[in-house]
C-alpha cells in the first residue's frame, strides 16, 4: 500500500508542476484533465502527508522519552505519542478506503426513472412522492433537476417519471437507490382503514456521453407529435413531443416537457443513451457475479431494497438492516443518513473482499 502511496505523491507533485507551466490554461481540455486528476488525488495526498507526520511524531516522542527525566515533560510526550498512534490507526483505515478502485461512473450526472408497480393508483401516488423526495434532496445538495418525461394520472400520481440530476458526485450517492421501494399505509380512498402495500421501481442510470454509446441512425425511428396533458402555454399546439423507438432493444422513450421539438429530441436521445449504457453496465455486472455478491446495492432492479411504513413512521433499508424512525424528514429529502450508511457498508464489504484475495 505504501509503495503505491509514494507513487501517488510523486504524481501529485508532477501535476502541480504541469499546472504551473506557462500556457497550460490555454489548452482547456488538457487543463480540465489535469485539474480533475489533481482533485481526485488531493484527499489521498492530504491523508498520506498527515500519516507521515504522525509517524514522525511517534518516532520523535519515543526518542525524547529515552533522554527526558522531567516527569511533567514525560507525561506530555506520552500523551502526544498516544494521540499520534490513535490517529495513525484512523488514517490507515481512511487510506485503505481512499485507495479502493473508484467506480468510473461516480462523477457522472444521473438519469432517474421511477415506475409505479403493484398497487394501482396508490403506487402512482407514491411514485410522485418519491420524485418530490429526490427533487428536494437534489436541491439540498445544490444539484440541478431537469424533468424529461412524466406519465401523470388525474389525482396527482405518476405512473412513470424520468428526470436528470446534474451535480458533482450525483451517481456516487444516488446509485444505491436502484431497486424496489415498498410503501405500507392506509390509502385515502380506503374507508375500512386497512393498510395496503404498494411498490415502485427506481432505476438510477449514469448519464451516457455520445462517446459511451454509439447509436446507429438506422436503428432508430423518430416520431413527432403534439404533447398531451397540462404542459402550459403552446406546449400542445405544435408537434413538439418526440418519441424514439430503438429497434434492436425495443426501448421506447418519449419527451414532451419542452416547447421546442429540438430540445425534446435532445432529452429523448439523452434518456435512450442512458438506458442503452445501463444495459451494457448490467451485462458487465452480471459477468462479475462473485464480486457483486460482496457488495451493497448490486443494481438488481428486482431487489426489494427499502420499506416506508407510514403508520409506524419508519423507514427500513433491507440491504443493511437499518431502520430509522424519521419517515417525515426522509420523505422531505433527508436521506443522507441512509446513503452514508449504505456507502460505509459497501466500502466495508469491498475491503473485506480485497483482504480475502
Amino acid at each position: 500500500m505504501f509503495d503505491k502511496l509514494e507513487d501517488l505523491l510523486i504524481r501529485f507533485e508532477e501535476l502541480l508542476n504541469e499546472l504551473n507551466e506557462p500556457g497550460v490554461a490555454s489548452d482547456a481540455v488538457r487543463f480540465q484533465k489535469l485539474m480533475k486528476e489533481q482533485s481526485n488525488l488531493q484527499p489521498i495526498v492530504d491523508a498520506y502527508k498527515e500519516y507521515k507526520e504522525c509517524k514522525q511524531t511517534v518516532e520523535d516522542s519515543l526518542s525524547m522519552l529515552e533522554s527526558e527525566s522531567d516527569e511533567e515533560m514525560r507525561e506530555m510526550l506520552k500523551e502526544e505519542l498516544n494521540d499520534a498512534k490513535d490517529r495513525i490507526e484512523e488514517l490507515e483505515g481512511e487510506l485503505k478506503i481512499l485507495l479502493l478502485p473508484k467506480d468510473p461512473n461516480d462523477d457522472k450526472n444521473v438519469i432517474v426513472e421511477i415506475r409505479a408497480g403493484a398497487g394501482g393508483d396508490e403506487a402512482a401516488l407514491f411514485a410522485a412522492e418519491m420524485y418530490r423526495l429526490y427533487v428536494k434532496y437534489a436541491e439540498k445538495r445544490r444539484w440541478k433537476v431537469e424533468l424529461m418525461s412524466a406519465d401523470e394520472i388525474g389525482i396527482g400520481g405518476m405512473k412513470e417519471v424520468n428526470f436528470m440530476i446534474n451535480g458533482q458526485g450525483a451517481y456516487s450517492r444516488l446509485k444505491y437507490e436502484s431497486g424496489v421501494h415498498r410503501v405500507q399505509r392506509v390509502p385515502e380512498t380506503e374507508s375500512g382503514g386497512r393498510i395496503h402495500t404498494s411498490t415502485i421501481t427506481v432505476a438510477v442510470m449514469p448519464e451516457a456521453e455520445e462517446v459511451d454509446v454509439v447509436i446507429d441512425e438506422k436503428d432508430i425511428r423518430i416520431d413527432v407529435m403534439r404533447a398531451s396533458g397540462n404542459g402550459g402555454q403552446c406546449v400542445n399546439t405544435t408537434d413538439s413531443a418526440v418519441r424514439l423507438t430503438h429497434y434492436p432493444t425495443g426501448i421506447v422513450v418519449y419527451s414532451q416537457t419542452e416547447k421546442s421539438q429540438l430540445q425534446n429530441k435532445a432529452k429523448a436521445f439523452a434518456l435512450l443513451r442512458a438506458k442503452l449504457y445501463d444495459i451494457e453496465q448490467q451485462k458487465a455486472h452480471d459477468a462479475e457475479a462473485e464480486l457483486r455478491r460482496s457488495q451493497i446495492g448490486t443494481g438488481d432492479r428486482s431487489e426489494k431494497i427499502r420499506t416506508y411504513n407510514f403508520p409506524q413512521g419508519r423507514v427500513t433499508d433491507h440491504r443493511i438492516k437499518l431502520t430509522l424512525y424519521k419517515l417525515d424528514s426522509v420523505m422531505d429529502g433527508d436521506i443522507d443518513e441512509l446513503l452514508d450508511s449504505l456507502i460505509a457498508a459497501d466500502q466495508a464489504a469491498k475491503l473485506a473482499a480485497m483482504n480475502q484475495e
